[in-house]
């Protein structure tokens, strides 16, 4: 019984910890996104990090980081 209770700990702990590893965004990166759960959007004109969490098609929660300018930039 103790050693199912760890595997359960164990499995659960591996998917929390999955899912707060961000992933960088490169260049031609495949990205499966589902649903969008939240977005950080930078400030200004200049480039800045933007990060994204979501939901794949299967389900599973990524967080994304990529480059992007201000939503509140107008030129």
């Amino acid at each position: 019984m103790k050693r199912i209770v760890c595997l359960l700990a164990f499995g659960c702990a591996a998917t929390l910890a999955h899912a707060e590893t961000p992933e960088h965004y490169h260049y031609g990166m495949h990205l499966d996104i589902a649903k969008v759960i939240s977005q950080t959007l930078p400030q200004g004109c200049e480039a800045g990090e933007a990060r994204m969490v979501y939901l794949d098609s299967k389900g599973e929660q990524h967080t994304l980081i990529y480059q992007r300018t201000g939503e509140d930039c107008r030129y």
